[in-house]
């Protein structure tokens, strides 16, 4: 199994960009001041332009921190195949159907 990195997880958003399913399983809540859990399941990801690509690929939902402070894992279940991202900022999976 190979080690996912930041350039795996664009390089998946990249060739993937018009297949992309997102499921936010936790995010940041300015309201409480900590990680909350979000139960959404997957919804159909779209990548915008002009967004700051950056700390989020384009994608709603999805946050990175940078500075070797996201953790990733290779992800799958049943239905899809992806990438599990976590940080301070929450936690969130990005996949392709089977």
């Amino acid at each position: 199994m190979k080690k996912v990195t930041l350039a795996t997880l664009k390089s998946f958003v990249k060739k993937n960009s018009n297949n992309l399913f997102i499921n936010v399983k936790s995010s940041f809540s300015g309201y409480t001041d900590c990680v909350e859990s979000v139960k959404g399941g997957f919804c159909k990801a779209e990548i915008k332009e002009n967004v700051n690509y950056k700390y989020n690929l384009g994608i709603d939902g999805a946050w990175l921190v940078g500075s070797s402070r996201d953790y990733m894992s290779q992800y799958e279940n049943e239905n899809f195949v992806g990438i599990e991202v976590y940080n301070c900022c929450g936690q969130f999976i990005i996949a392709i159907a089977k």
